[in-house]
């Protein structure tokens, strides 16, 4: 449970500087999160199409045409339309956007790549295996209905609660 534990102190700073991110230039947490979605879809070299962004952000389309109507009146992001298939439309990050997102992350990524540098190779690839695995796991739909097992979940001996 202390990987578990540790796993969510990390993803509440991070979350925290996301929303410090996006409370500095005017954007909604799940603009933020569209933007990491079409940057993370650039670099696997994967189109990113409006139905692919509301999929990942679990929006319908009516909430993804004004999320990407906002980031677009900002200059963070551009439609295009698919020169293979004119009917469909990808979308993009702009360089400002990415200006603006290594001039605040920046820093916090370069401490994230020296602290990196303290593992071997091996190390690093246990916690690349552990840290696949715990996004497969979150990633997994929740059941629509639990048992409730009592106050402990399996391989919990304590008795607190969190």
């Amino acid at each position: 449970m202390r990987l578990v534990h540790l796993l969510r102190a990390v993803t509440v700073e991070f979350d925290l500087r996301g929303a410090e991110f996006a409370s500095r230039h005017g954007l909604h947490p799940t603009d933020l999160r569209a933007l990491i979605f079409l940057l993370d879809a650039d670099r696997a070299g994967t189109r990113a199409t409006p139905g692919r962004l509301g999929a990942a952000l679990r929006l319908n389309s009516a909430g993804v045409t004004s999320l990407v109507d906002r980031l677009e009146r900002q200059g963070l992001v551009r439609r295009s339309r698919d020169v293979r298939d004119r009917r469909r439309v990808l979308l993009s990050v702009e360089p400002r956007a990415v200006d603006l997102g290594w001039s605040f992350f920046g820093p916090l990524i370069g401490r994230l790549v020296d602290a990196a540098a303290d593992f071997t190779p091996g190390e690093l690839d246990v916690v690349h295996r552990y840290l696949s695995a715990a996004l497969g796991a979150a990633s997994e739909p929740e059941p629509t209905a639990r048992t409730p097992r009592g106050p402990n979940p399996p391989g919990r001996t304590d008795t607190a609660a969190g």
